[in-house]
């Protein structure tokens, strides 16, 4: 139980600091000139954005994981198995976020950014010992089979390198990167605690990035006022891709594998899907294009908002899938799965006629709006001729009143004016006697 209250503080404090920072940072980056300015198709918004917004995640992120450390020590609680594994993880940070911020100010080359960005997964590896040491075979008689380190380096480099960019290919519309950041590292964060062997570490460092995350996205999210920039794209996919490792792929579980490649599954998909695109187009593979998934989406006639929302909730399945595989299995997963994905793909096709106001009612063969127009005017009709003969009985109502009013006035006038006749009479001869 104490251990929850460690997750909720490190996910408050990242989620504060992260908000409170951001306006500071969005004032650094105009002073810096890190603004992106849209001048191609690719580029959704008219005006130029600040950059660096990334800067305001890791300030979350560090103050928070810092923050857990201190108070930990100060309460005796040690839930740090190996103090390696996060120094190994803030010096790869440190490097993975200098070059996207300088990349932000003034764009490097795509070779001078993956150099970089080897550098820093190597000393993730070599420092902290983080590779992946194991993976899922089903044909083995403990589920999984240990790989040597010819295989195991390149195939850690080739993950985190390849988490890093496709945090960063997926950062094409508001809020987007950031908002599947949230979801990934939320999965992870309860797959870590539904598996005890992988230890509080983990579970620390996603509910921090989940916070920082969360707590940027308010300023991201469409229209934003801020971009994350390559400084917080580089910075979540290279967290995203060590985390994993440290995490899932050191667990023995025959299932390892396929969690956090589920967990990640959206900006997977769609980085090896680009790759395979652009070697099909006959493009550099770090060319930049318009073929992502969320650029389909808008050609679809979807808003930017409802892309977004849809990315979302098509990385919170995948995420949610990776948390029933954890608890209840494979087969239960896969059901979820293919349930959760038809749901999607039908209201992703559905919602375009919304957009588009392509989806009206149909009338029925024998009706069209003439008839009922002109149903309507009968209608109108009978209705103005009942009310003109209400009238016109009213009217004779009325008159034939009035006539036996002043006729039966009339008579009384008549019959005293008879007796008035006969009193005078009456009198008279009373007089003559």
């Amino acid at each position: 139980m104490n251990m929850i209250y460690e997750y909720i503080i490190s996910f408050a404090v990242a989620f504060i600091v992260s908000f409170s920072a951001t306006p500071i940072v969005r004032k650094i980056a105009i002073k810096l000139k890190a603004i992106d300015v849209p001048k191609d198709n690719r580029r959704l918004h008219k005006k130029p954005i600040a950059l660096m917004g990334g800067l305001a995640i890791v300030c979350g992120f560090i103050l928070s994981v810092l923050f857990t450390i201190l108070s930990s020590l100060l309460t005796k609680n040690q839930w740090m198995e190996s103090w390696p594994d996060l120094i190994g993880l803030l010096v790869g940070i440190a490097i993975i976020v200098l070059i996207g911020a300088i990349d932000d100010i003034k764009p490097l080359s795509a070779k001078t950014r993956l150099f970089f960005q080897l550098i820093a997964a190597l000393a993730v590896m070599f420092i902290s010992d983080t590779r992946i040491e194991r993976i899922t075979n089903p044909f083995s008689p403990v589920g999984v089979t240990e790989l040597s380190p010819y295989i195991s380096y390149p195939l850690t480099i080739l993950w985190i390198i390849g988490i890093t960019n496709a945090l960063n290919l997926i950062d094409g519309l508001d809020g987007l990167a950031a908002g599947v950041a949230s979801i990934s590292s939320l999965s992870l964060f309860f797959v870590s605690i539904l598996t005890p062997i992988v230890g509080p570490f983990s579970s620390i460092i996603t509910a921090a990035l989940a916070g920082a995350t969360l707590g940027f996205l308010p300023f991201n999210f469409n229209p934003a006022k801020i971009f994350m920039g390559s400084t917080g794209a580089y910075f979540l996919g290279f967290t995203l891709a060590v985390v994993s490792i440290e995490g899932m792929f050191k667990s023995y579980t025959a299932i390892s594998i396929a969690i956090p490649i589920l967990a990640l599954g959206l900006p997977l998909f769609d980085t090896v899907f680009a790759i395979f695109r652009r070697l099909l187009n006959g493009k550099p593979v770090m060319a930049a294009d318009r073929g992502h998934l969320h650029h389909k989406l808008m050609d679809m006639g979807l808003s930017q908002k409802q892309s977004v929302i849809i990315l979302y909730i098509a990385s919170a399945a995948l995420g949610l899938c990776a948390i029933v595989l954890t608890d209840k299995g494979a087969l239960s997963a896969i059901i979820l799965l293919i349930l959760v994905s038809a749901f999607i793909i039908a209201g992703a096709r559905y919602m375009v006629g919304i957009t588009n106001d392509s989806d009206e009612i149909e009338l029925e063969p024998h009706q069209d709006i003439t008839s009922l127009k002109e149903g309507k005017d009968v209608a109108n009709m009978d209705i103005d001729t009942a009310n003109m003969a209400n009238t016109s009985n009213t009217s004779n109502i009325s008159n034939t009143l009035s006539k036996a009013n002043k006729t039966d006035i009339s008579t009384r006038n008549t019959k005293s004016s008879k007796d008035s006749s006969l009193s005078v009479k009456i009198l008279k001869k009373a007089g003559n006697r």
